[in-house]
């Protein structure tokens, strides 16, 4: 596939008229052309047909970044350095904002570009008017071929390409094997949602090595289960498993993305229970379009696109109500899909809700039995798709998967049900179901409705393996699983916050995004300034930029388990409190109540807060730090020996301390 829009050889470049290239581009240029755009175009060609004139090589103009929506000035590649270029024309200084773009481009290549992992990569931000008197050339702090941004202006750009030349004497770059490298970004589901929603496939925005079941193959079971019921009038439930990070969210997305004409049978709906994600998945989206239509120069109201992503992203509870407004009527949607869908709520949970709320008298079903119970009102066909995650159920009244699969086998036992082997994991809670499944003869097993793979931390795969064995107090395991991924996943511990906030700063390039991530129960942290009771609006923190005092980057507001699962950060600093602890018999449960902390003993409330940190452990994709505070002699609520051994415990495992 073509990424960019002009590509040549320098020196054919150097022979072509402005204006044959200008043509090029303008050929293959998906919007409507401004005058801003051919003149920034122009003077691009004009500058660098005065610079690399001694040089031999390759050049790309508007090279696509799919991860990004996005698209690189320039590209060159010479000798054995890859270039990306970001040209401000006119501009006379340089916007950090700016800085982190080109720095993200150059990072988007290096991780995700496969033949441009190991050469060179140099991003050079050119505001061609600025005053610059000269420029610095020098390897980011991690020593991976990535040079830290280079500032210069129009007059300096032929030095700065010759001095990064001087840095590096490796093997000469092939152009055409490099164009020919894969591209295997790891978007974060805000990415993919935008990618998918620009009307990219799975397949462009995700991995497919062989390592991992590909998203592309479970897309297209699903797809294919939606259309065998389709076509034998069928009603079928699929239950798409994995662990966390793994793409179950991507996957609904993909489909519900595919099938968003109202007028089509097969229009879908994607559902989540998270009401933080879908605000955050709405906000993004409509944020996405209103700007791609900006620089078509077109101009839309922002509420009537919301309205638009609305109609196929919602909250469930959304979809709920209107069921119960309308008992007699199918839904529009016949393919409905679930996220989080082990989220749902049990019978006693929906019945108290239903009564406290909606004033509804003898309501008898669970959230999952009605839910079921809506799509089955369609007199031909419907497929629900549940995305299920493992040991993620968070909340009292969460019912697990095993209501799902009670449901219906109790009011519905002519649907078919697919399921993975992979439901029978000790994580899906479905023991007592189990033998029911295994002779159900509507039941039908396939591997791919499985993702085995996190893909959320493109580093390293095994960091949701890690961290079950952590809470599994498997430490032996947990040490050797560490000891594989800490070259490409760093996990450093301290008892000092302000070292932890140093150390994420330092660590994360360019606009990747970090933040502090802690417990709903933590609430002794209040000292080192983290109140968990402190509202937060989830779409400033995951949205906005470095310059936004609400966003994540401040390190001042903070998420719990509750607004960040279903997310993810680049890096992330976790913050341990005393609720759950590590002993010499196991992790003890804590809530701290007025004064003081009182015992959990519930086993479900346990198992909430095993889960909650378990969800906080696996929402970075590059790496993170975890703090667990010193005690204090002066605070009974805040004692050394209620902190102090979980720490010992994570060095125990291996984990570095900073």
């Amino acid at each position: 596939m073509k990424r960019e829009y002009y590509s040549d050889t320098i020196s054919n470049f150097l022979r072509a008229t402005s204006n044959e290239i200008l043509a090029d581009l303008v050929k293959n240029n998906d919007f409507d052309l401004e005058q801003t755009q051919r003149f920034a175009w122009l003077e691009e060609i004009r500058i660098l047909q005065n610079t690399l004139q001694p040089y031999i090589g390759s050049i790309y103009f508007e090279y696509s970044i799919p991860r990004m929506g996005k698209r690189i000035d320039v590209v060159l590649i010479i000798d054995s350095v890859i270039f990306v270029l970001e040209f401000k024309i006119g501009d006379k200084e340089f916007q950090s904002t700016a800085i982190d773009q080109v720095y993200d481009y150059a990072l988007d290549l290096k991780n995700f570009h496969e033949t441009s992992h190991k050469p060179i990569i140099a991003p050079i931000l050119i505001a061609t008017n600025s005053d610059a008197k000269f420029t610095t050339v020098a390897c980011t702090p991690e020593y991976d071929n990535l040079l830290i941004p280079v500032k210069c202006n129009e007059t300096l750009l032929k030095q700065t390409i010759f001095d990064i030349l001087q840095f590096d004497e490796s093997n000469k770059i092939d152009p055409v094997k490099w164009e020919g490298g894969r591209y295997e970004p790891t978007p974060t589901i805000v990415e993919a949602a935008m990618a998918l929603y620009r009307d990219h496939s799975v397949t462009q925005i995700s991995r497919n090595d062989a390592e991992a079941i590909n998203l592309g193959k479970t897309t297209e079971t699903v797809s294919e289960i939606i259309r065998i019921s389709k076509k034998e009038s069928q009603k079928s439930i699929c239950f798409v498993t994995g662990v966390p990070g793994a793409g179950k969210t991507l996957v609904g997305l993909n489909i519900a993305t595919n099938h968003i004409d109202k007028n089509n049978d097969l229009y879908s709906v994607f559902l989540s229970g998270n009401g933080p994600l879908v605000d955050v998945l709405v906000e993004a989206l409509t944020r996405d379009k209103v700007q791609r239509e900006k620089e078509r120069g077109r101009k839309i109201k922002k509420g009537i696109e919301e309205s638009k992503v609305k109609l196929f992203i919602q909250n469930v509870h959304n979809f709920r109500d209107y069921c119960l407004q309308h008992p007699d009527e199918p839904p529009i949607e016949h393919v409905v899909l679930f996220d989080e869908a082990q989220r749902a709520w049990n019978l006693r949970k929906t019945v108290d809700f239903m009564l406290r709320k909606k004033r509804t008298l003898n309501f008898s079903k669970s959230e999952p039995e009605f839910l079921i119970s809506c799509l089955d009102r369609h007199a031909d066909w419907a497929v629900i798709v549940c995305l299920v995650g493992g040991g993620q159920e968070i909340n009292t009244g969460e019912a697990g998967i095993s209501e799902w699969i009670e449901s219906l086998n109790r009011s519905f036992p002519k649907w078919k049900i697919y399921i993975s082997p992979n439901l029978s994991d000790s994580e899906y809670g479905i023991d007592k179901v189990l033998q029911d499944i295994n002779f159900n003869p509507m039941v039908i097993k396939k591997e791919e409705l499985h993702l085995s793979v996190s893909m959320r931390s493109f580093r390293s795969e095994n960091v949701s393996l890690l961290v079950k064995q952590l809470l599994d107090l498997n430490t032996e395991d947990a040490h050797k699983t560490l000891v594989n991924i800490h070259s490409k996943y760093p996990i450093v511990i301290t008892r000092d916050l302000s070292k932890a906030k140093e150390w994420i700063k330092k660590q994360a390039r360019g606009s990747e995004r970090y933040g502090i991530v802690v417990s709903s129960q933590a609430e002794r942290l209040k000292p080192h300034a983290i109140d968990v009771k402190s509202p937060v609006n989830p779409i400033h923190w995951f949205l906005e930029g470095k310059g936004d005092v609400r966003s994540s980057y401040y390190l001042e507001d903070v998420v719990t388990e509750y607004q960040i699962q279903g997310l993810e950060l680049d890096w992330s600093c976790v913050t341990w409190d005393a609720d759950f602890r590590y002993t010499n018999n196991g992790w003890e449960h804590w809530s701290f109540r007025c004064d003081k902390w009182q015992h959990i003993n519930k086993v479900e409330l346990q198992n909430y807060q095993k889960n909650a940190y378990r969800v906080l452990l696996t929402r970075a994709r590059q790496g993170m730090v975890i703090v667990v505070p010193e005690g204090s002699s002066e605070d009974l609520t805040r004692k050394h020996e209620f902190y102090d051994p979980t720490y010992e415990y994570l060095k125990e495992i291996g984990f570095k301390v900073i």
